[in-house]
């Protein structure tokens, strides 16, 4: 071993003598292997931006909102909350590079600090629906039965049969305003869809080859479902999250906009709409720019929700060139 190491010390010294100061060279001859992966990545990340820009588009605008969410204290220009009566209502300029609202908040502050709440909110309601949906979707497909047809046909049938936004809105008007509120209520009748999907999965994966060799080694229902049923069925699963999480923020600044979201003064695109509709044509700035994060964060959602089915279907794979 202390041979073998000093041998790999000399090459690499070698190589550095020989290439400079150029490590990637130099990585490239001691792990072909791993440069040939990089190199595969990266070329598999071009040719899919390439075939799909919107979907690029979509990642770029999801990695901005992102970063806006987590280091919106140091990036915001100003205190979002903070009042400045003199430039109220000012159009935009360099001091409000979007301007200010009706009591002088730099709404261009409010926008990136709204991104936290639509992102925290969104990913929330989706990692909540997505685990009820996963548990209750995967019980009723595999075990059928009357199992299934209470669920699919009362429980699901009974929840679909009122709108989701009228449950959430009826929940946190009995609750009272607040993330975790506004989470669990958007969460209450957005598993239903995960639920269904993952039923419909599970059911055509159940009488597979794999799942009855591992029921016939003896394994339990929950090692069957967990090993070998949910990694089968997870693509589909990971495509509607995406256009979910959409939907999601969609739902979000809905709620915000009638009042039932997080309690002022914390910045939320949909309470920023609230408080511009009153002047709407007097200064139209306080509208037109929450409504345009509102539609980028949902546009760039639905690009990655349907780059996602494009590429994980073997078939628009291979039309595609990929």
């Amino acid at each position: 071993m202390a041979r073998l190491r000093t041998g790999d010390a000399v090459s690499a010294l070698f190589m550095k003598t020989q290439f400079g100061s150029d490590l990637k060279a130099v990585a490239a001859v001691q792990y072909p292997f791993m440069s040939t992966v990089a190199i595969s990545f990266r070329r598999s990340i071009a040719a899919t931006a390439r075939h799909n820009p919107l979907a690029a588009t979509g990642v770029v605008l999801v990695v901005i909102f992102v970063i806006f969410a987590l280091f919106a204290p140091w990036i915001a220009p100003q205190d979002p909350a903070a009042i400045d009566l003199p430039a109220r209502l000012d159009t935009p300029s360099h001091a409000h590079w979007f301007g200010a609202d009706e009591l002088g908040r730099d709404i261009l502050s409010r926008i990136i600090y709204g991104a936290r709440i639509s992102m925290l909110v969104g990913s929330c309601v989706v990692a909540a629906s997505l685990a009820l949906g996963l548990i209750i979707g995967s019980i009723a497909g595999y075990y059928g039965g009357g199992i299934d047809r209470f669920v699919n046909v009362v429980l699901m049938n009974a929840f679909l049969s009122f709108p989701g936004i009228l449950l959430a809105i009826a929940f946190v008007a009995f609750r009272g305003p607040g993330i975790f509120n506004l989470v669990l209520a958007l969460s209450l009748g957005g598993w239903v869809g995960y639920a269904r999907l993952v039923r419909g999965q599970v059911l055509a994966a159940r009488e597979r080859e794999f799942v009855e060799a591992a029921r016939a080694l003896g394994a339990s229902d929950l090692r069957i479902i967990v090993r070998h049923i949910l990694p089968n069925i997870i693509q589909p699963v990971i495509v509607q999250a995406a256009i979910g999480m959409a939907g999601a923020i969609l739902a979000e600044a809905t709620m915000s906009f009638l009042g039932l979201g997080v309690p002022p003064p914390t910045a939320s695109w949909g309470a920023m709409l609230n408080d511009g509709r009153a002047h709407l044509f007097d200064a139209p700035h306080l509208v037109l720019f929450p409504a345009l994060a509102v539609m980028l964060a949902v546009l760039s959602f639905n690009f990655i929700g349907d780059a996602l089915r494009d590429y994980l279907d073997p078939r628009s794979r291979i039309e595609a060139g990929l």
